[in-house]
């Protein structure tokens, strides 16, 4: 158990995040996590008070997720093979991390989001892999409609809300490639 000076924002983050994934995040506490280091809570609040490391969490769910999304995108070759990739790797990220998933992409409390400038930022490059099959003007609005599709789908399928049977892992890649096919420039 490392020594209150040993306390680091990352550890904490890292910790913070397994404890929610395995509890939920309606157990997690600054005291629970506080006792997961064997320190008192007011120790943790040199670093982060509950709304900020919660906040925390979804920025790294949310920087986990873009990771998973573009190493499986980094192939070589047609960027609608490359968008679907990308967006399987980011639903197969989901059901491994549902927890934390729903938390930081069904969240409403403004507080709890990822930074919007760096969040910005790190969509950049899907925006411009997207402009390679749509075109400029409209790879934002093709990009945004994607990542509605997808989204919608996971939390649907996480949910359990898809009971009709069916292989929904073919019915996740069809509909990706319906939709990027329909925007082709």
């Amino acid at each position: 158990m490392p020594y209150p000076s040993k306390l680091d924002a990352e550890t904490l983050i890292n910790v913070a995040f397994e404890m929610i994934e395995e509890e939920g995040v309606d157990a997690f506490s600054m005291h629970k996590l506080a006792a997961a280091f064997g320190v008192k809570a007011a120790s943790l609040y040199r670093y982060f008070n509950k709304a900020a490391l919660l906040q925390a969490v979804n920025t790294r769910t949310y920087q986990n997720v873009l990771q998973v999304f573009y190493q499986a995108a980094e192939q070589p070759g047609d960027p609608a093979a490359r968008f679907v990739a990308g967006i399987t790797a980011m639903r197969d990220y989901a059901h491994t991390h549902t927890t934390t998933y729903v938390l930081a992409f069904s969240n409403t409390d403004d507080s709890l989001r990822p930074d919007e400038v760096a969040a910005e930022q790190a969509v950049l490059p899907l925006q411009a892999l997207m402009a390679q099959i749509t075109g400029d003007d409209v790879a934002l609005a093709a990009l945004r409609g994607l990542q509605a599709i997808g989204h919608g789908f996971i939390m649907l399928e996480l949910a359990g809300q898809y009971r009709r049977g069916g292989d929904l892992d073919a019915h996740f890649n069809q509909v990706a490639w319906a939709y990027l096919n329909g925007w082709r420039k």
